[in-house]
């Protein structure tokens, strides 16, 4: 396997560098691996337009579903050829609490889906152990406000994780969440997560100020219909579609 953890953070820095100068606020997000490499990527540009969010950001690998001979892999990494032909599989609890959806994941490998990769190289967990180390080495330099949200029985990476961000990152938050694996964004605690980051970066009140505006629109065109102004029924129906499309 030729690609590098370094690859991928120049990858995307990359596409950050063509995008952020087009706007005024840029945040920057990732869940998982994606966690980690938004977190180097924050690291190496100083990041200052905007916020950062990671959503369970496997620091360590260290969570209660991880096997207990997994420090072996830093010998095995050393071994000729067996990094790229090394297959590591996904297994049950696919990083999801909720029975339903877990067991819809587990359907859906079992027929073969094409949806999610079924294994992954030992190679491309090589990697992702040194993109760990940039992280743990760089979070310092991680000066944007920063949002962690990290469930507590993470089967793949512990509090641990979230606890060294916390403390390392110059201004960050943690959410605990008591309800969810490592998917946060699909287990049971979703819809907590979305409200924490909407929150965060200060959607959440713009969406409130939004729909207050069009109650205050609907209000004042049923004040008219009422009073016979057939300009009044035509607002009404715009009023009432931009708020079903919001809602959807």
């Amino acid at each position: 396997m030729s690609v590098r953890a370094e690859d991928w953070v120049d990858a995307v820095t990359k596409k950050y560098r063509e995008l952020v100068d087009r706007y005024d606020r840029f945040h920057v997000m990732g869940m998982c691996m994606g966690a980690l490499l938004a977190a180097a990527l924050c690291a190496r540009e100083r990041h200052s337009k905007g916020r950062l969010v990671t959503l369970a950001p496997p620091i360590y690998i260290d969570g209660w579903s991880t096997p207990w001979w997994r420090a072996a892999r830093h010998v095995a990494y050393r071994l000729p050829l067996l990094p790229a032909r090394m297959k590591i599989e996904e297994g049950e609890p696919y990083g999801i609490k909720n029975t339903l959806v877990r067991n819809i994941v587990k359907a859906k490998f079992e027929r073969g889906d094409n949806f999610h990769y079924k294994w992954v190289p030992l190679a491309c967990i090589r990697e992702v152990d040194r993109l760990r180390r940039q992280v743990i080495r760089e979070a310092g330099q991680i000066s944007c406000p920063t949002l962690v949200v990290h469930a507590r029985q993470d089967e793949l990476t512990s509090l641990k994780s979230a606890e060294f961000i916390g403390r390392t990152a110059r201004d960050a938050r943690v959410v605990v969440l008591e309800n969810s694996y490592h998917m946060i964004c699909v287990d049971n605690d979703r819809e907590q997560v979305a409200t924490s980051v909407l929150d965060f970066l200060g959607a959440q009140a713009q969406m409130r100020a939004y729909r207050g505006v069009e109650e205050a629109r609907g209000i004042a065109c049923a004040d008219r219909l009422h009073r016979g102004d057939e300009h009044g029924r035509g607002d009404l129906r715009s009023v009432r579609k931009r708020d079903v499309g919001s809602r959807d």
